[in-house]
This record gives structure tokens, C-alpha cells and sequence, in this order.
């Protein structure tokens, strides 16, 4: 079947111990990019080798090369310039809070694409995906570079026109999918926290707070990621995966999909929707009952990456015959929540307890589709 697959996963794996530690030695100057590319490439391989043994029909690179999920892609966007400040962003878990350091950046020019981001990263990925495997590439949703610093971080001088911004930015975007396409890339993730965090009314108001709408921004973003998909190329599967934050096992916000979920299903232009659904934050599957009948898929992240702890089968089956009471089983998949490193630093479990959480994916959604 095309993407997004029964057992299906986000993306990010945590890296391994040697991989952090030339990656230190990069940063110290110890070592040479090329140097650093090696023991990446290395990494990569035997990543994809893990996820074809386990059973996934979909590989990443795990996000190797990246330091962020986001802010890696977001530098690259021509108008987007870093900043020698730090964003911190206060992230949460049992034990209290946890704060993330984030560099900051502002956009002093006009938004602009002047090569494919990520091409030499997926080519890399397309050349060891093994035959019958789909390689997957994740970038940020376009409406994330609103999301981190919203008008105060957008120079007037380029944009005094919202309306302006809003265009060049899909722009933008439809430019690089367009030049995705052509290296090769069916199967593509954008991976989207606004459309999540809006849900809870802390996060509204923040967005008000940087310039935006908070109660009608889902539908700006909405209209922003269907304006990038516009000529979206054909034989290209676009997904968007939500979650509420995950940084070191930690998130930002909660609450169910009621206040996104009419617009968002009913009106995002694209195949599937990987949804976080791995604890009582993420609300009910009540929402789901606006995912239209027929090819959109819903993939259910109901193993969590965020803890070590293994899920039942029975636990995970029983969840899914609860979300086929609004959404057509057929129309359903599985995966984890979200990625096991959104960011460098990965998530508290192991290597060995991540793969085990994709394989129970893999044997969990086999049982149920087969």
C-alpha cells in the first residue's frame, strides 16, 4: 500500500554514542566536516538497516545530521538570518520543568529558496534505502517559522504586509517539495506542533502575544501549508505529523484536537495525519469523527516516545477498535507519538527500548491489518 503505512513511525532516532561524540569533536574543531560526514553516513546506514529488519516499510535517516528537528531546515531559507540571542522555550514532564535552548533568528529580507534544503542529506538516504523500503523525508511545516517569534521577529523593512509574507513563504515551500520531487522524494512529512499547541488556550494567547490571531491562527496556518501544496507533484505522499513538544521526554502544551479539528481534517490538503495519542493530554478520538471517509489515513501515536516503559498489545489494540468507532479501520494506522530526538539531546530510553518500541508497532499493527 502507498504511505503512510500500517506500522509507520515519525522519524528522529536517538543517536548513537559514537555519532554524539564526533559530533562534539566538530563542534571543538577537532575534526573536519568531511570527517564528520563519514561516521554520519556510517550511522545513517545502520540505522536504515535497523528499521528494514524490524519491519518498517518506511526509513529515515533518523535526523542524523541535524541538531533540531526544525531549526536546522529554518536557517536555510533564504531572508532567514541566525541571531546571536537564545530562545528558551519552557518544556514540562512528571518531574517539573524543563527549559530548552533554542537559537533564535530573524528575517531581515525577503523569504526566498535558492537550493533544495535536505537534498544531499535524502539522496544520501534514497542510495542505501533497500529495495522495498520507501525512504521518508521530514522537514519542518512552513508555519513553524511564524510559530518561533511570530511579527517581532520579522524586519518591517521586508514585510510590512502580513499578506506578503504569508505568500512568499508558501512560495517558498512549493519550491522546495517541487525540487524534492525531482531527487526522488514520494514520501514526505511535515512535521507541525502549531497545529497542535493550539489547541490549548495557553498557547492561543502566547500567539496572540507575538502579533498573531490565537483563536483563528490554525486557520491561517491551514491556509499557508494548502497554498505550499498547491501543484503538489504527483506520485508524492504528503503527511503532516502534530505533537505538543518533545524535547528530553519532556512537552509544552495539552488538550484534545476540538479547536483545530473541524478546519484541520476537513481542509488540510494532504494524505494523512500522524496524531500524538499517547496519554490523557492529547484529549479523546472524539475529533476524529471530522477526518473525511475515504483515502486520508489517521496514524494513531499511541506508543510513546517518550518513556521506556513497553505498551500491551491488548492496551494498543483495544485503543484502536476505540478510534474505528469515528474512524473507518481501514482508514487507521500506528506509530509512536512522535520522534525518539527531535533534537540532539534524544529522549530518556535507550537505543535497545526505542527498538523495541518500533518493533511492537510493526507485530501490533500485523496482528490487526493481516
Amino acid at each position: 500500500m502507498a504511505p503512510p503505512f500500517r506500522a509507520d513511525h515519525v522519524g528522529s532516532l536517538l543517536r548513537p554514542p559514537e555519532l554524539l561524540k564526533v559530533r562534539a569533536d566538530r563542534e571543538a574543531g577537532r575534526i573536519s566536516a568531511a570527517e564528520l560526514r563519514q561516521v554520519e553516513d556510517a550511522a545513517i546506514r545502520e540505522a536504515v538497516r535497523m528499521q528494514h529488519e524490524i519491519g518498517l516499510k518506511d526509513v529515515t535517516d533518523g535526523e542524523f545530521r541535524r541538531g533540531s528537528w526544525h531549526m536546522d531546515f529554518l536557517y536555510q531559507i533564504g531572508g532567514v538570518a541566525k541571531t546571536d540571542q537564545t530562545l528558551r522555550i519552557q518544556f514540562r514532564n512528571e518531574s517539573g520543568p524543563v527549559e530548552a535552548a533554542l537559537g533564535a533568528f530573524r528575517i531581515d529580507g525577503k523569504l526566498s529558496l535558492d537550493n533544495t534544503i535536505f537534498a544531499e542529506d535524502f539522496t544520501y538516504l534514497k542510495s542505501v534505502a533497500p529495495a522495498g523500503t520507501t525512504p521518508k523525508l521530514t522537514i519542518p511545516s512552513p508555519s513553524m517559522l511564524h510559530y518561533r517569534g511570530g511579527r517581532a521577529v520579522i524586519d518591517e523593512a521586508a514585510y510590512s504586509d502580513m499578506d506578503a509574507f504569508w505568500h512568499d513563504l508558501a512560495e517558498v515551500y512549493r519550491n522546495e517539495i517541487a525540487g524534492l520531487a525531482v531527487i526522488g522524494c514520494t514520501y514526505l512529512q511535515l512535521d507541525d506542533t502549531s497545529l497542535a499547541y493550539l489547541n490549548d488556550p495557553a498557547q492561543r494567547t502566547y500567539v496572540t502575544s507575538i502579533g498573531g490571531d490565537g483563536e483563528q491562527q490554525h486557520l491561517i496556518n491551514i491556509r499557508l501549508i494548502n497554498q505550499a501544496l498547491a501543484g503538489k507533484p504527483a506520485g508524492m505522499t504528503v503527511c503532516t505529523h502534530m505533537c505538543r513538544g518533545n524535547f528530553r521526554s519532556s512537552w509544552v502544551a495539552e488538550g484534545g484536537y476540538d479547536h483545530v479539528a473541524e478546519a484541520l481534517f476537513g481542509e488540510l490538503a494532504v494524505d494523512g495525519f500522524f496524531l500524538e495519542y499517547d496519554d490523557a493530554r492529547s484529549g479523546g478520538f472524539e475529533p476524529l469523527r471530522f477526518v473525511p471517509r475515504g483515502a486520508k489515513r489517521v496514524v494513531l501515536g499511541l506508543v510513546t516516545s517518550k518513556r521506556a516503559a513497553l505498551e500491551s498489545k491488548d492496551e494498543l489494540k483495544r485503543r484502536i477498535d476505540e478510534a474505528a468507532k469515528y474512524v473507518p479501520l481501514e482508514q487507521l494506522c500506528l506509530s509512536p507519538q512522535c520522534g525518539f530526538s527531535s533534537t540532539v539531546e534524544g529522549n530518556a530510553l535507550t537505543i535497545e527500548e526505542q527498538n523495541a518500541k518500533l518493533r511492537l508497532v510493526v507485530e501490533t499493527a500485523r496482528e490487526i491489518w493481516s
